[in-house]
């Protein structure tokens, strides 16, 4: 199945060029040189901009390319398979104008898309030394000018781009007293303010992992700041943030995708290559079983990111549940990935320049960060937590927007513009995706009558929908929680993630498993093949007796080194790799249309 967000991806796949070529400008021995020096990876960045990367981060309406969320998603993995520093320091300029997307004005919205598209690079700034994650403790104060304006005063710490960034929105309290109307989110310039007097950048501060992103932060000391900086209504700010971060907390997932997909493959041509006892280690059960395991995880995440970035589109006023359950299942899902990889790779997932260039090591101190961005675990489980009462109602009447999750299944059909105005704190219909979950089943059990290749899948998702119904007793337990959270509510809130990531895999395959049993992944797609063991590594972690079924994996194993040989991403649908296969032979560069940032047009439709 030929689907046209994994086309554009490999468009700047293939442009890109093999990334094991040291003389490439994205190259492995650069990135790693960069990390090495702990240097802003600025000549790659200039390169991505060249092809036109920052056009999407603007929404098409303000004259970018960002017409939907699941290409830009798979554009953003791209560059994070390859590193992710680069893509976590690039890619922050669009989570800097996403306030500014989600409820800025229009000349605000027509002003900061003209920076972008120039190359400015724009910054987030929320948290603080002292706070932490709490929003609504933050110090650094607004307070008028007389003229409508602001004097800015105080610090904001742990920022990424807070020095190279020009623009950063700023969440500022406006009101003396603080509260959830009490702050205002800022679009601060530094270009028309004064270097040492108005404000200071604070030191980079050296980090484990992206060591070359500029993680540092900004001091402002009674920064003058004009009437029509404000994003939004005064005193409008959290709820502003809030609405932003379920589009950047979807987006969170393409960094994972990317350093599941390059963990993955360092993996695998180690198995390939490694010999053991007399055999090759692909060739023993227990390192068969842990590439296995490892691939179902992967898969897994790349499904409920699938449905979770289109649903951003279908299922806007849920998206306080999705973007929650996507942005705590799919960076702990990776990390799961990488450990079991680690176990298999042994030293060699330590040390540099012994498999891989030590690419594997870097994968894995980078990737630690993505799950503290824009919330960490304990703040999404937290928030689902908070919609208990909402979502437990929804299943029982079997409620929420379920055209929405049937559309964000469906990958043949059109994504309708996003509408800002639908995102809401709370799902108070339920989960349309989750509300699906018993006729997925239902269609399973139809297609499985007379295919008994499908009965293990089967077997898999009645046992899942089972235990969701369990999940949801458990939750309705927990349902007037406001403060104080006990541990079984977080322990339920985990679980429920895991049920609705489940629904998603079911409503994916359901919808599409005939379309995508055509084509360069159609081995994943027929029989189930991907779906068994996806669902049966969902009830493992679940803690469900009976997950872990030996028979689901075998045939998953097969596909991902059918994929490693032929140069081909390991994924869901497919996207050719710009790299060797294990032949050594380069593989073409397949035309794949009119490339946007061919050479000579080098910001595609904007070249002109």
């Amino acid at each position: 199945m030929d689907h046209p967000p994994y086309r554009l991806a490999q468009e700047l796949e293939l442009l890109l060029g093999d990334p094991e070529d040291p003389g490439g400008v994205f190259s492995h021995a650069r990135c790693l040189e960069l990390d090495e020096s702990e240097e802003f990876p600025a000549d790659i960045c200039r390169a991505l901009e060249e092809w036109g990367l920052q056009e999407f981060y603007i929404p098409v309406e303000h004259g970018g390319r960002l017409t939907d969320y699941e290409t830009v998603m798979q554009v953003m993995r791209v560059v994070a398979r390859r590193d992710l520093t680069v893509a976590i320091g690039h890619g922050k300029t669009y989570l800097g104008g996403v306030c500014v997307w989600v409820c800025g004005d229009t000349g605000q919205a027509r002003r900061l898309a003209a920076d972008i598209r120039a190359g400015v690079p724009v910054s987030l700034a929320l948290t603080e030394r002292a706070h932490g994650s709490d929003l609504l403790a933050g110090d650094v104060l607004g307070e008028p000018d007389g003229s409508g304006g602001w004097r800015l005063t105080g610090e904001k710490w742990l920022i990424n781009n807070a020095t190279r960034g020009s623009v950063l929105s700023v969440l500022t309290r406006t009101a003396a007293d603080g509260g959830p109307r009490g702050f205002t989110v800022l679009l601060v310039d530094k270009r028309t303010l004064t270097a040492g007097d108005d404000y200071r950048c604070l030191d980079k501060i050296r980090t484990h992992g992206i060591r070359g992103a500029d993680i540092s932060g900004i001091a402002f000391d009674g920064a003058p700041v004009a009437a029509d900086a404000a994003v939004g209504p005064e005193g409008g700010g959290v709820e502003t943030v809030l609405k932003a971060l379920q589009l950047t907390r979807t987006m969170c997932a393409s960094l994972s995708l990317g350093a599941a997909d390059h963990a993955l493959r360092i993996a695998l041509d180690f198995a390939e290559r490694r010999e053991l006892y007399g055999r090759r280690l692909v060739d023993l059960p227990q390192a068969r079983h842990a590439l296995a395991r490892a691939a179902a995880d992967a898969l897994a995440g790349e499904a409920l990111a699938t449905v979770a970035a289109r649903s951003v589109h279908t299922a806007t006023d849920e998206l306080s549940v999705t973007a929650a359950v996507t942005k705590y299942l799919v960076p702990s899902g990776t990390e799961a990935v990488i450990g079991e990889l680690t176990r298999l790779l042994g030293a060699r997932a330590f040390l540099k320049d012994v498999h891989a260039r030590g690419m594997f090591q870097k994968v894995d101190r980078d990737h630690r960060i993505v799950g503290l961005f824009d919330g960490n675990t304990l703040v999404n489980l937290n928030s689902l937590v908070n919609q208990f009462r909402s979502l437990v109602r929804g299943w029982q009447r079997r409620t929420g927007d379920t055209a929405g999750a049937r559309a964000a299944f469906e990958l043949s059909g059109p994504l309708p513009r996003l509408d800002p105005g639908r995102l809401c704190l709370v799902a108070r219909r339920g989960s349309g995706i989750m509300a699906t979950l018993p006729e997925s089943v239902e269609a399973l059990r139809a297609e499985a009558a007379g295919r008994p290749e499908l009965k293990g899948a089967l077997g898999a998702a009645e046992r899942l929908l089972a235990v969701t119904d369990m999940v949801h007793r458990t939750m309705e337990e927990y349902r007037t929680v406001v403060s104080d959270v006990p541990p079984a509510a977080f322990e339920a809130a985990r679980r429920y993630s895991l049920c609705l990531a489940g629904a998603a895999c079911l409503g994916l395959w359901a919808h599409n498993h005939r379309a995508g049993s055509a084509g360069r992944t159609a081995g994943l797609w027929q029989d189930g093949v991907w779906l068994w063991p996806v669902l049966d590594r969902l009830l493992v972690r679940l803690g469900e007796p009976g997950g872990g079924e030996p028979d689901a994996y075998p045939r998953l194993l097969e596909q991902l080194r059918a994929a490693g040989a032929a140069g081909e991403l390991f994924s869901l649908l497919p996207l050719r790799l710009a790299t060797a296969g294990r032949d050594g032979r380069p593989y073409e560069h397949t035309d794949t249309g009119t490339p946007h940032g061919a050479p000579g047009h080098p910001r595609g439709r904007h070249a002109e």
